[in-house]
């Protein structure tokens, strides 16, 4: 089949949507299927043989930090020029309102994917009124999908609740030949710690954003002087996150990619995630691929991915003396050692593989489906 994926975010950016993405894009050309990715134009036109198609982009006010592209009618030049025979929009927000709109204008079968929650975010921006029109906004837009995704299950109930169309999951998956313990790399270790390596060394990877709540981690380096912390990433909050960890125990390296990014999870004690916000948080499973048992507060997605005891130990949101309590748990060697263990055997469960057979099937269901209705 041919297929025409729409969406917010596509290389050369580095996140969990691009991540699952490229994976989705890699099978898809292996099982013969062509693909067209329309995007924001960001110098990228072509990825693993499917055709990269740019749209104009601009830097909003408020989010300065990376260009989006607005809704834009290229989008229905692209569709009529490609004629795919199904539409995935992922993330629909901006350009995606164009590849709902038009998808359903030119009567191509749609299906879309929700993995960002806005709505959630807005909690971090003080802009809480606005929350009822952000769900009415994506609910409209999904709405007219002949069938939705999203990453955990803990999302799908959320969206359900909130009254979203056939909304299915769609699994996770983890590059585990990638991500591996054997790419520790004692000059990283020495380099993450600031030259004290015999410190415990705890590494956070993400978008450096309010909504990620990395301030949360500051009293758990003010009272603890042998914990390091190693803050792998960059955002729209940076400066501010950086200003917050003056005079502490952080490093901050900006992204990492490659071998220096595998050597930075492999490297540490443990992975740190403060955040509640997440619709799943792929990079949890990157890190127990490499072998990191992950300390992280309490969400419905993170409790999905790390069982408490066995995969790594989960704190109170907002409760700083949870959070201490967890880190303390690292003085266990034994405990560190099962946990690594432990870590390591889930992620290997879940290889791209599945997930991505999963997003062919549900394609196939929604064509499926459609041919049944115009046979009726």
């Amino acid at each position: 089949m041919k297929i025409a994926i729409v969406t917010e975010t596509f290389l050369p950016s580095t996140d969990g949507v691009v991540t699952r993405l490229k994976e989705a894009i890699k099978y898809l050309r292996n099982q013969q299927h062509e693909v067209v990715v329309i995007a924001p134009d960001l110098g990228v036109y072509e990825y693993e043989g499917a055709i990269v198609e740019g749209v104009k982009t601009t830097t909003l006010p408020f989010y300065k930090y990376r260009p989006f592209a607005l809704p834009n009618k290229i989008v229905k030049s692209l569709l009529r020029k490609h004629n795919p025979d199904i539409v995935h929009v992922v993330n629909p927000a901006l350009v995606g309102v164009s590849g709902v709109k038009y998808a359903k204008e030119l009567n191509l079968p749609l299906l879309a994917s929700y993995h960002t929650h806005v709505p959630k975010y807005l909690d971090y921006y003080k802009l809480y009124a606005f929350k009822p029109l952000l769900w009415w906004h994506f609910k409209r837009l999904h709405n007219q999908a002949d069938l939705n995704l999203c990453t955990s299950q803990a999302v799908k109930d959320e969206l359900d609740e909130e009254g979203f169309y056939n909304v299915h999951v769609w699994k996770r998956g983890v590059a585990v030949d990638r991500y591996s313990p054997k790419h520790y790399s004692q000059e990283m270790r020495s380099r993450l710690t600031g030259g004290e390596p015999h410190k415990k060394l705890l590494v956070f990877v993400g978008r450096l954003a309010a909504e990620k709540e990395i301030h949360k981690l500051k009293p758990l380096l003010e009272q603890r002087d042998d914990v390091r912390l190693a803050i792998v990433g960059d955002g729209p909050a940076r400066e501010q996150v950086e200003q917050t960890f003056e005079d502490t125990n952080a490093i901050f390296t900006g992204f990492l990619h490659g071998d220096e990014l595998n050597q930075a999870f492999a490297s540490a004690d443990a992975f740190i995630f403060p955040s509640v916000t997440e619709t799943l948080g792929l990079v949890i499973l990157e890190a127990m691929a490499s072998g990191l048992p992950v300390i992280a507060a309490k969400s419905g997605p993170t409790m999905e991915q790390v069982e408490d005891g066995r995969t790594g130990i989960l704190f109170e949101n907002e409760d700083t003396q949870s959070l201490i309590e967890a880190v303390e748990k690292i003085e266990d060697a034994e405990l560190m050692q099962t946990l690594r263990e432990n870590a390591r055997a889930e992620a290997e469960k879940f290889s791209w593989t599945k997930p991505s057979e999963q997003l062919l099937e549900y394609y196939e269901q929604v064509l499926g489906s459609i041919k049944m209705k115009q046979a009726n």
